[in-house]
């Protein structure tokens, strides 16, 4: 009787497992095509060149335009993506998957990245993946003992839900051709304004509502600059924001009519963790009296005592 049940246990696992690479497949296609259209785009709006394959939102479409009005040579097909949580939704997959680019991929979660080591495409590339907790003393110790070309990083993605601009800022090993940064729209589009740093940096533990974390884009403009890049544009979804590095940038001979954008995410929690859906503009009512960092003076200020523009 085992042997019958465990028989069709693995067929049906086979089953599933043929459907996922079915769809990957054609995702796959779709990229493919979508790559080539547009190519030929003189984007207006962000919108214009946006898709998703593997990313969250439209990044797919960004990154790819990108590699290809920049002209970034093959020796850079290298990135380096942290916060990738289990790496079915990530910047980077389809880059690995569809252009065969060699990468770096850190979580602090030990299970996300067994998993990731554990699923059928992880020994086909070559990509490290590596659990550890990010922060600003280790960063530059955890890129120098990764295998990875320090050399020739074309695409830095980060994405850590908390010091993700101290973490950047401390970045000295590396000098990557396009950075990818999630920014807090919440904090506003007026303010230079990052939480302060906290090694052990908790979203969930900062506050309840999980809306007190990361940095303005005023803030990650400002230290893109020092760092010698060039600010593009955020997503239209208002949560990722892209640098260029300012020698390659002159090879954008367009203008968007919009390069910045609010997120209308209603993921707000109550003390108890449950979804409260807080309409985007009454976000930041929530954490007013909560403490950030003017990071071009280092001086602490309430929320609430700040004049935030919203967009």
């Amino acid at each position: 009787m085992k042997k019958i049940k465990d028989f069709f246990v693995q067929k049906i696992k086979n089953f599933i497992n043929f459907n996922r690479r079915r769809e990957e497949v054609d995702l796959l296609l779709r990229g493919k095509i979508l790559i080539d259209s547009n190519k030929k785009k003189i984007p207006i709006k962000i919108e214009d060149i946006e898709f998703k394959i593997f990313s969250q939102f439209g990044d797919d479409g960004i990154i790819q335009y990108l590699i290809h009005k920049l002209e970034i040579e093959d020796k850079y097909f290298n990135f380096i993506e942290f916060g990738v949580e289990n790496y079915l939704e990530s910047n980077t997959r389809f880059l690995l998957f569809n252009s065969n680019w060699s990468g770096l991929i850190l979580d602090s979660s030990e299970k996300n990245i067994n998993q990731i080591k554990n699923s059928n495409f992880f020994w086909k590339y070559n990509l490290e993946a590596k659990s550890c907790f990010v922060d600003r003393d280790n960063i530059n110790k955890i890129i120098n003992d990764s295998k990875i070309d320090k050399n020739s990083i074309g695409i830095l993605s980060i994405d850590i839900d908390g010091n993700d601009y101290w973490v950047w800022k401390e970045i000295k090993i590396i000098d990557p051709l396009i950075v990818i940064i999630e920014f807090n729209s919440v904090f506003g589009f007026s303010e230079k304004i990052s939480i302060p740093y906290k090694k052990n940096f908790s979203r969930n533990k900062a506050h309840h509502s999980n809306l007190f974390w990361g940095a303005s884009l005023e803030a990650l403009k400002f230290l893109g600059d020092q760092k010698g890049y060039e600010f593009f544009s955020t997503n239209s979804s208002g949560n990722n924001a892209y640098f260029i590095k300012k020698d390659l940038y002159r090879k954008i001979d367009f203008k968007l009519k919009k390069n910045a954008y609010q997120s209308k995410f209603r993921e707000s929690r109550d003390k108890e963790g449950n979804k409260t859906y807080i309409n985007y503009g009454d976000r930041l009512k929530i954490i007013n009296n909560m403490i950030v960092e003017n990071v071009e003076t280092n001086k602490l200020f309430k929320l609430a005592d700040l004049d935030i523009e919203k967009e």
